[in-house]
């Protein structure tokens, strides 16, 4: 490696530490530079009384006595520059010069994102041809004023680190389901913490509704929330911020951006899960819960992840090749003479198929909505049902029920041309759904509980052989106020209980209900 070569690696690593310094001769050279700007910013501070204030309407700070002209360590010098209004910590946190995620600083000023803040660094530069010069570091949540470099600690900066990064204590997130309260954003327009909209960034509403869901589940919710994730993978990571960041009672805005999270994703799934091509959330769902297993260090066994306790049930299932003898049409049965195969498997969705929409056969009975109780297409778990596949019989029946069911409403099918969907409406109650009758052992579950309420409700409405017609919300109840909003991306609005069930169901979520 040549002399040129050293240098240059040399300033690089300097670039990505904390711990840059000034020279002697740097400090001497920027405290020239900016002696006149510190001694009038000085002579405002310090002709101010009282502590720190925040202006709602701008989004700036002012601080009094913020110190002498020389600042220093603590000073609060610049601090009445900080436009929060600027701020967005949503989207991934990369240098906007160097796409470098590495030892990354927000300027306060104009929220762009810049590495390193080291005589050579982005930032440095942006400080000196903007005169930008409040920045905090996106991991440690320290804040620097530069060019000079020095550390800056004051009350009034703590609302930026904690929409940077929410955080929350047990009594807090115990209190949130009983939290009926507004809160307001800068520009003072209400919203209900947990109750706010995803960014829908191109075609993402399909996560959006997924990641609304998990993050009303309360053990999903209450873990990512109160862990700490240091030595996980950077997809748990970034979900846990993100549900945080839905909860934040304190946010700037009345709104997140999961851009952060779905770059992960995409990274993550090898593509398969894209923000700019819309994709089906069931199967979203199944590979998301199954990574943040793995990488939460789950294992095949039982409850080995928040993921597997939550919603890991267990089926029986009897199988028995189809007879060659049996008469074609005659109603399938399984014959006692034959081996009849029985094992157990874990589930963590149950999957339900629609009876085939009705043909109809004039204009005025197309506008008749085929519609079918929950209770009769769970049947298929009630292990006296058969049911078919290619060339087996098989009966199912559930032998452990889980915390949360998830179901999953088969609505869509494929033929030679295009992808058809089931418009058939499934009736249900919002709650006590009683599992009974579709458990081996009733009274062995009795006392966990065999009755369920729903807790969330992801609709599909469009054509699907139409691509760009489709779109997904989800029903979700705000507890406290026993209210069920209707949410799709950025909309939230209230809705009747009543007209959920009226919707075009494709996954719910049910709740346990632990008996009195």
């Amino acid at each position: 490696m040549d002399t040129k070569d050293a240098t240059t690696n040399e300033t690089s690593r300097k670039n990505e530490h904390e711990d840059d310094s000034f020279s002697d001769d740097d400090v001497a050279v920027h405290s020239v530079r900016f002696k006149r700007k510190k001694i009038d910013a000085g002579g405002a501070a310090q002709s101010q009384t009282g502590g720190a204030s925040v202006n709602g309407a701008t989004g700036t700070a002012s601080v009094s006595g913020a110190g002498g002209a020389a600042g220093g360590k603590g000073s609060g010098l610049y601090l009445d520059t900080i436009r929060r209004y600027m701020l967005d910590f949503d989207f991934e946190k990369v240098c906007s010069v160097s796409l470098s995620n590495l030892n990354v600083y927000a300027c306060l000023v104009c929220g762009k994102y810049f590495q390193g803040r080291g005589t050579t660094s982005h930032a440095y530069f942006h400080s000196l041809h903007e005169n930008h010069h409040v920045y905090i570091n996106l991991n440690t949540l320290k804040v620097y004023v530069l060019p000079d470099s020095y550390e800056v600690t004051d009350s009034s900066l703590d609302d930026i680190k904690y929409v940077l990064d929410p955080r929350f204590t047990h009594a807090q997130v115990k209190a949130l389901d009983k939290n009926s309260s507004q809160s307001f954003d800068l520009n003072r327009k209400p919203y209900i913490p947990g109750f706010i909209g995803l960014n829908n960034i191109k075609s993402n509403d399909y996560v959006n509704v997924v990641i609304q869901v998990l993050a009303h589940i309360p053990h999903i919710r209450d873990y990512f929330m109160l862990q700490k994730f240091d030595d996980k993978s950077e997809l748990v990571k970034r979900f846990g911020t993100l549900v945080r960041k839905i909860w934040n009672p304190s946010a700037f805005k009345g709104q997140v951006s999961p851009h952060e999270l779905l770059q992960e994703i995409s990274n993550a799934s090898n593509r398969q899960f894209k923000l700019t091509e819309q994709s089906d959330p069931l199967a979203f769902l199944s590979w998301f819960l199954n990574t943040l297993h793995k990488d939460l260090g789950g294992t095949r066994k039982k409850d080995s992840s928040i993921i597997y306790s939550s919603f890991q049930g267990e089926l029986s299932i009897e199988t028995q090749p189809i007879d060659p003898k049996a008469v074609k049409g005659a109603d399938l049965t399984f014959n006692s003479d034959n081996v009849i195969t029985k094992t157990k498997s874990p589930f963590l969705f149950l999957a339900l198929e629609l009876p085939p929409p009705p043909l109809f056969h004039d204009e005025l009975e197309k506008n008749i909505i085929p519609q079918i109780p929950l209770t009769t297409i769970l049947s298929k778990y009630d292990g006296k049902t058969l049911q078919e596949s290619v060339a087996d019989l098989k009966k199912f029946q559930i032998t452990r029920l889980p915390n949360y069911i998830i179901l999953h409403i088969k609505r869509f099918s494929k033929n030679s041309f295009a992808k058809e969907k089931n418009p058939t409406i499934v009736t249900f109650p919002i709650k006590n759904l009683s599992m009974a009758e579709f458990v081996a052992d009733p009274e062995k579950e009795r006392v966990l509980g065999l009755q369920y309420d729903l807790l969330a409700n992801i609709t599909h409405e469009g054509d699907p052989s139409v691509p760009g017609t489709t779109s997904y919300k989800v029903h979700l109840q705000h507890r406290a106020k026993e209210q069920w909003y209707q949410i799709q991306d950025l909309f939230v609005e209230e809705i009747n209980a009543q007209m959920i069930f009226l919707s075009e169901s494709y996954i719910q979520v049910w709740e346990r209900k632990t008996p009195n």
